[in-house]
Parts: structure tokens; sequence; C-alpha cells
């Protein structure tokens, strides 16, 4: 059976699009960040940098390949 274009699309109001691996990725840099912690407001920044790290890794991707 053939699948049309529009079943093979991402279904965004469904969530099925990635959020699924930003959470795990969201996970595995909340761990990191608190483990590496030190201070109380170190963890606290931690889970806020564990939430952007997606930014981060985009903002140095595009420093390195210099767009």
């Amino acid at each position: 059976m053939k699948k049309s274009k529009k079943d093979m699309k991402c279904n965004v109001k469904d969530h099925g699009c990635g959020g699924a691996l930003y959470f795990v990725g969201f996970i595995g840099a909340a761990v990191y960040y608190i483990s590496t912690a030190t201070s109380f407001w170190g963890g606290v920044l931690g889970v806020i940098k564990a939430i952007v790290w997606p930014a981060f890794l985009v903002f140095e991707a595009m420093k390195f390949f210099v767009m």
C-alpha cells in the first residue's frame, strides 16, 4: 500500500515530530548539568541550560560553519 504525502508529513498538533527526542535530550542534559553543579543555584542554572541546549547547539554549529 502506497502512502500519500499527507500521511508522511509530520503531525505537529499531535507532538509527533521530535518531541520525544527533545525530551530525551532534555533529560540527558539535565542529569549532566545537575550532576556537575557545585551549589543549589548551579543546579537551577543547569535546569535552565537543559531547557535551552538546542539553541546553544545551533548557535555553535552556525559559528563553526560560518553562516
